[in-house]
């Protein structure tokens, strides 16, 4: 009887709003622009150092983003080696990389496309105000740096670089390049598999530090707020607003580029495929505001990837594998939007008239060329390589720098709300997405935490075996 095989969950009591993720990250945004403004009010002391509330939100901020980024090469790592043993399990693991990519391609061509369109509108070079200054860029985006870039220089694609300041102190620190990273998991993962049964418990090790590590990184997501106030706080003290006055309709341009991508382009795409549009962006939303914050796709990856897996339901051998990835190659705001409105904004400025070849080459540098940034700077290294492929002056660079930090936030946001989409579409068009995760209630966490969800169906099976 459908009475001995059914129960009602009991009733949760409702939260408190206060302690809704989503309501803290806002309430860390609105009060870090507070502090900002006001930090921004005081100025900087008489020797020229900044002041006791700025330089605290600036260590507050960068030493949030330092943990996340700490988090990133053992997750990245085990994630990828994890899951490549588990494609043993899987039928059409290459299929669904063909879809990945595929779909990175289409994303990126039509917001390249609204990128050209925007520029050609608009014209923001046209319009772009006095005492603007142009200076050849410090690094310059190659095809071959992108080649090197798929050699590890070591196991881990880790590197140290040095710096001397002024008064002569050395200061080090290390970095990683994530593209040899994934390299480096991949061959590991891979070798691993052509070992047979011996390589079981090196394996099973790597599944478990994986399941230690995400615990890890739940905690790190949960003092999010802390850093979302520290690093908007700071952004604000250190750019202000000021700067957009000379660069407003080249700004204006990027935002709604952005914006249309994010508000009109990706609810398209997923009800296309019979997805709520509500709970993408319930979904999606904490790493939008994660990546605004803290302007890197590689500090979010591992709340992109708890999102794209707990929230939209990807399976996680297949999401380890297309969210890491696209952390390096699937980005419609610095590598599509940005670079398409900035060549025609140098183009218009230097009053150099394009030809129909060189938009075609902006179209395939901006779905093609975003791997080429992999492990490198980013949006001013995709500027570089689009506008040295078009032949147009590499000192326009420096006319975008002074408000280059204002419009990285939105282009991040953009970036990570793709790399959690595309995962997502891919898995519900090959019959693998778990709708029952895509479409259960939010309850303003950033996603449902796997042990809740787990305990419930152990509740209901404990409930219904007691009815039986």
């Amino acid at each position: 009887m459908s009475s001995s095989t059914t129960t009602a969950r009991p009733a949760q009591a409702k939260r408190p709003f206060y302690t809704s993720f989503g309501f803290q990250i806002v309430a860390a945004l609105i009060l870090g622009i507070v502090l900002g403004l006001i930090g921004r009010a005081i100025g900087a002391s008489a020797d020229g150092e900044p002041n006791g509330l700025a330089a605290t939100l600036d260590t507050i901020g960068s030493s949030y983003v330092t943990i996340l980024r700490t988090a990133v090469v053992p997750l990245v790592f085990t994630a990828i080696v994890a899951s490549i043993s588990n494609l043993r399990r899987v039928q059409n693991a290459a299929r669904l990389a063909g879809q990945t990519i595929l779909w990175f391609a289409i994303t990126a061509f039509i917001a390249v496309s609204i990128g050209i369109a925007l520029g050609l509108v608009l014209q923001p070079g046209n319009r772009a105000g006095s005492g603007l200054e142009a200076s050849e860029p410090s690094h310059v985006g190659s095809w071959w740096d992108f080649l090197l870039g798929l050699v590890p220089q070591n196991f881990l694609g880790l590197g140290v670089s040095t710096n001397v300041g002024d008064d002569g102190s050395v200061s080090s620190s290390v970095n990683f390049n994530i593209l040899q990273i994934i390299v480096v998991a991949a061959v590991v993962g891979i070798a691993a598999l052509r070992a047979g049964r011996k390589a079981e418990p090196f394996l099973a090790f790597t599944e478990s530090l994986l399941k230690v590590i995400q615990r890890v990184v739940w905690w790190i997501i949960r003092i999010a707020p802390i850093g979302t106030l520290g690093l908007i706080g700071n952004a604000v003290i250190e750019y202000g607003w000021e700067r957009l006055t000379s660069l407003a309709w080249f700004a204006l341009a990027i935002y709604i580029g952005l914006a249309l991508v994010l508000f009109v382009v990706y609810p398209i795409l997923v009800k296309a495929h019979g997805l709520s549009i509500k709970q993408f962006f319930t979904g999606v939303w904490p790493v939008v505001q994660l990546g605004f914050v803290s302007r890197s796709s590689i500090g979010t990856l591992p709340l992109t990837q708890r999102v794209a897996e707990r929230n939209f339901g990807v399976p996680r051998e297949y999401a380890s594998f297309a969210v890491p990835f696209g952390s390096t190659t699937k980005m419609d705001g610095c590598a599509a939007i940005y670079p398409a409105i900035a060549a025609i904004f140098v183009a218009q400025f230097f009053d150099i008239r394009l030809s129909l070849i060189q938009y075609v080459l902006i179209v395939v540098v901006s779905v093609v060329g975003s791997a080429a940034t992999a492990g490198t700077t980013g949006a001013t290294v995709m500027l570089t390589l689009t506008l040295s492929t078009l032949g147009l002056p590499l000192e326009g660079v420096g006319l975008l720098l002074a408000i280059d930090p204002i419009l990285d936030m939105g282009r991040t946001a953009v970036n990570v709300a793709g790399q959690a989409l595309i995962p997502a579409i891919v898995a519900k068009r090959e019959g693998i997405l778990d709708r029952d995760l895509y479409d259960a209630p939010r309850e303003g966490l950033p996603f449902i935490d796997e042990s809740e969800t787990k305990d419930a169906e152990h509740a209901d099976a404990a409930a219904v075996a007691a009815r039986s």
